[in-house]
């Protein structure tokens, strides 16, 4: 889950990193209220979990609470890249002398953490490691060691920071990556950390990915999650415990198994091409298990997209034989009754197979369509797809 910059600074001002004082804001009245409440100039910012505010005309600096207001008027409701801005945060200001970068993220290649730092901030990180590589830093972190002081210093040297300024950010360093570490994050992000006029050390910004398969062990992140603003289909797959990515696309995808579903998409891409462009609308992986509830759970949420105009069921009966799954998927449909009321077409292979289309062949639900491989499969499903457009 990505969280606004307004939720990385309290985590931030939690663990010790300096921070501005931040204050959020929903309406232009209280933008202004809270530049009153600061004082001083401040910064007034869109909170939307997209890049590229300043731009856009999403990040306002303002000088007297009038200014503030007006600022406040201009940014609510403002479009940035397919994201309305509901909420800004007006931030105190700051003297900035320089601007540096750092991050700490997961390395899924590697198996890892990795660093990334370098003394040039305020650009975008992946124009700067294409047009400046040599100034950026990736500096490997072990997971069971993390980032002390003195990998801290390491990584500063590496990004090459002055003699003077490394013993300045390197605590900086290490208090980021206690958020990393102790909130189960897969990124934490500071673009820009600055060296204030006043010699200080502050994070100006911040951006944090947390790993929701560690919920569990932190129940105040269920405060961080925004509700409303997240897709509805998605907010009923997570209620169901199902692993579900809406897309832009026509041909509703079930699989068991990232790894097979992710092939589905590609399969039912490439299969699209030859019917006008149809394209998956979504990734959905039910796992191990296909019962009758799991699948009903999958193909109600799919169903639910008013752009779904076919469903691609994609199983390997490994762990749960393709007998379980079709008696599942006979059973979903039953459960479903009239919400069923689009073609499915269901591959099946792998242990039990025989039994399984035997099953579906027996149940003869006029929805559903047979199809011995992956690529028949994703044929029909754009073909019926594309007819019903």
């Amino acid at each position: 889950m990505d969280l606004y910059e307004y939720q990385a600074r309290d985590l931030f001002e939690q663990y010790g990193v300096p921070v501005l004082p931040g204050i959020i804001a929903d309406t232009p009245e209280e933008v202004r209220a809270a530049a009153e409440k600061l004082g001083g100039v401040v910064v007034v910012k869109a909170q939307v979990k997209v890049g590229g505010r300043g731009k856009a005309g999403g990040v306002k600096v303002a000088k007297t609470p009038d200014e503030a207001e007006a600022a406040g008027r201009a940014i609510l409701g403002l479009d940035i890249k397919g994201h309305t801005v509901h909420r800004v945060m007006v931030a105190g200001g700051a003297r900035i002398k320089q601007e540096f970068y750092f991050s700490v993220l997961l390395d899924r290649s590697n198996r890892s953490y990795l660093s990334l730092a370098s003394y040039e901030g305020g650009v975008e990180i992946e124009v700067l490691a294409v047009e400046k590589p040599d100034a950026l830093a990736y500096v490997a972190i072990d997971p069971n060691a993390g980032i002390d002081l003195a990998k801290a210093k390491e990584i500063a040297v590496q990004a090459k920071f002055p003699a003077e300024l490394v013993d300045k950010v390197a605590p900086v360093f290490v208090q980021l990556y206690s958020v990393f570490a102790g909130e189960d994050a897969t990124l934490v992000e500071v673009n820009p950390l600055v060296l204030t006029e006043e010699g200080d050390i502050i994070a100006l910004d911040g951006k944090v990915t947390i790993d929701e398969n560690a919920d569990f062990r932190h129940p105040g992140h269920a405060a961080l999650e925004d509700k409303a603003a997240a897709d509805p289909l998605e907010a009923k797959a997570k209620q169901n415990d199902l692993n579900y990515v809406k897309l832009d696309g026509e041909v509703g995808i079930i699989g068991n198994g990232a790894g097979l579903v992710m092939s589905t998409l590609d399969v039912v891409a490439y299969a699209g091409e030859n019917f006008g462009g149809v394209k998956p609308a979504n990734f959905l992986d039910i796992g191990g298990g296909a019962s009758a509830a799991v699948m009903a759970a999958g193909l109600d949420v799919i169903l639910g997209d008013p752009q779904v105009k076919s469903v691609f069921v994609n199983v390997f009966g490994g762990i749960t034989a393709c007998d379980a799954v079709a008696h599942g998927i006979v059973g979903a449909l039953a459960t479903l009754g009239d919400a069923a009321n689009k073609p499915l077409v269901v591959r099946l292979d792998g242990n039990n197979v025989e039994e399984g289309r035997r099953i579906l062949n027996e149940a003869n639900h006029p929805l559903v369509t047979l199809a011995a491989t992956m690529d028949e499969g994703a044929a029909k499903a754009a073909e019926l797809a594309h007819a019903a457009r």
